[in-house]
């Protein structure tokens, strides 16, 4: 249980001073605070009706704007766009109509950008995440508005506000882990699982969602601010917070954004000993101590597994079997090998279970901090060894994917572990964007973060066709718990609502999947299935190096029929309003 003592009160002074309320107001009000007094205009509003397509056949009223707010106008004098997230409805839960507005309004942003009308834009984070109702599509959709936020953030400046009670949890922790600015009030809160969700996964001594004191501590602003996780903290009082604003779309962006801050990762987790991990009064002064030249590549890690493999499931052996040469450990959760393609070695990479790893949250093949940031250092370092490549001599790099979800632990969100996933995503987008096919091989389980980090940036996505091969947005049993409905009763709406179902061809239809692959043993490949595979796979690569870097053929009508059609309405009517 953590004392009073251990953190710092949230807001002494509020019971005392009456301030203008950021917190308060709705996202409407909130978006339209922020632009310069007559600049701003509201676009896809609740007049044009474009609302999820999959809420009222599940016995939900849908809102007219899907609880997204989008507002056009300008910052301190420069074109901005703002993009607020209402958690009033559906918990600020993101769905397909509410993703695709925010990433047309961040790729819209980005176009106005390269063409000479320097275009930043503003997030209003207050959101749980994924919304349950629409999973797959859900997850696609904050997938999107990583790439969004990435392509915008090379060009101009992309700010986050986090400023309410509910905060920023699920995947767009990791979208506001990708901003070149983050602004957080003192009560609000970031992080990649909510405390009753961690409760929930490993019980209540994990953490105890009950102690509100310890979760401040740990997600609270004046903690990741603290920890550096956070650029700038603020009263809840609007006029601050358009103040902050202001400064970060005039200012310079970060020479590193924290996603692409990888040193200064290592040496983090470097300073940790998972074993008897800090306290959360600890961290600050443990992370802001000088790490000596040449160990910030020590990462707690046995020694035994610097070489060698030893680890079993889907994920090692397919890529054991797809090898030229035995796997090369990584960490001894994420493990390299090559594959001979086009004349070229591609690089295989896999996060595999190791019972021994330090970070016991991470032991069964869950992407946690260690294996984030080995993600992201080996993506980024093939990156800049082939930087001076002909785009047609870099290597492919093949994410092997069979993972339980992200590591759901006290520790890893203490110490950030939205940071470490988004630096892979960021890592595969740069990947993918700088000319390397990024092709993703769903082998076995992908779920909610660990696939956001370790797979949904990529150019090309196969999966096996097995029943065990299960791609969604959260294990079943705990998505019954938050929506409220009992297992049968998701398997029933699965069987109506594609975006529902826990059926890899279901998934197959959503517009993700560039190829279904039939084999005869997904557990122990045989000679065909690895023939059959690595044929699948080279067509991926020579599709991705013929296609755009970006991924908007996912909802293209050739490969989404009518399950994304609200994508392109989304789209097509943002882009008419734009100007």
């Amino acid at each position: 249980m953590t004392t009073e003592t251990d953190v710092e009160p949230l807001v002494p002074e509020s019971a005392y001073v009456r301030r203008d309320s950021f917190i308060e107001r709705d996202a409407r009000s909130r978006a339209f605070a922020l632009v310069d007094e007559g600049s701003g205009r509201e676009l896809l509003d609740p007049f044009d009706h474009l609302e999820s397509p999959w809420l009222e056949q599940q016995g939900v009223v849908p809102e007219a704007d899907d609880g997204v707010v989008i507002v056009k106008g300008t910052v301190a004098g420069k074109a901005t766009v703002v993009i607020g997230i209402e958690q009033g409805f559906q918990g600020g839960g993101i769905g397909e109509v509410s993703g695709a507005k925010i990433a047309a309004a961040l790729g819209l942003a980005a176009r106005d950008s390269r063409a000479g009308t320097p275009t930043s834009a503003v997030l209003l984070l207050e959101t749980g995440g994924v919304r349950l109702q629409e999973a797959n599509l859900g997850l696609a959709a904050v997938a999107e508005a990583c790439s969004g936020v990435l392509e915008l953030r090379a060009l101009q400046p992309v700010i986050a506000v986090i400023a309410g009670g509910l905060g920023s949890f699920g995947g767009m922790s990791i979208v506001a882990g990708l901003c070149s600015t983050v602004v957080m009030t003192r009560e609000a809160r970031l992080g990649l699982n909510g405390p009753e969700v961690i409760e929930s996964e490993g019980g209540i001594a994990e953490f105890d969602s009950g102690d509100h004191a310890l979760v401040w501590s740990i997600d609270g602003g004046v903690q990741r601010h603290a920890l550096g996780q956070a650029d700038v903290l603020v009263k809840d009082d609007t006029d601050e917070i358009v103040g902050a604003v202001r400064g970060a779309v005039s200012g310079e962006a970060p020479a590193a954004p924290a996603s692409r801050d990888l040193a200064r990762l290592r040496a983090h987790l470097t300073s940790l000993d998972p074993s008897s991990p800090p306290t959360p009064a600890e961290l600050p002064a443990l992370f802001a101590t000088p790490v000596a030249p040449g160990t910030t590549e020590e990462a707690p890690r046995p020694a035994e597994s610097a070489s060698t493999v030893e680890s079993t499931g889907r994920g090692t052996a397919w890529t054991t079997a797809l090898a030229d040469t035995a796997p090369n450990a990584v960490e001894s959760t994420v493990i390299e090998a090559t594959m001979a393609m086009h004349g070229l070695s591609a690089i295989l990479l896999t996060v595999v279970p190791d019972a021994a790893s330090p970070y016991r949250r991470a032991r069964n093949g869950e992407v946690g901090l260690l294996e984030g940031l080995a993600l992201a250092e080996r993506v980024t370092a093939i990156v800049t060894e082939d930087a001076d490549l002909e785009p047609e001599r870099k290597r492919p790099i093949i994410a092997v994917v069979d993972l339980p979800s992200q590591a759901y632990g006290r520790l890893e969100e203490m110490v950030g572990i939205h940071l470490h996933l988004a630096a892979a995503a960021d890592a595969y987008a740069t990947a993918r964007t700088q000319g390397h096919p990024v092709v993703a091989l769903v082998v076995g389980t992908a779920l909610s973060g660990g696939f956001l980090a370790h797979g949904l940036q990529a150019d090309q996505i196969l999966a096996l066709n097995d029943p065990d091969v299960e791609i969604h947005a959260m294990h079943k049993p705990a998505a019954a718990r938050i929506t409220r409905r009992t297992v049968a009763e998701l398997d029933e709406l699965a069987t109506r609502i594609p975006p529902l179902s826990y059926d890899v061809r279901d998934w197959a239809t959503l517009g993700l999947c560039n190829g279904l692959l039939e084999v005869a043993d997904a557990d122990h490949p045989t000679a065909d299935d690895v023939a059959t595979v690595k044929e699948q796979l080279r067509a991926a690569v020579s599709r991705a190096r013929a296609g755009d870097s970006g991924l908007s053929g996912r909802w293209s009508v050739e490969t989404s029929g009518d399950n994304r059609a609200a994508t392109r309405r989304v789209w097509a009517a943002m882009t008419a309003q734009w100007q």
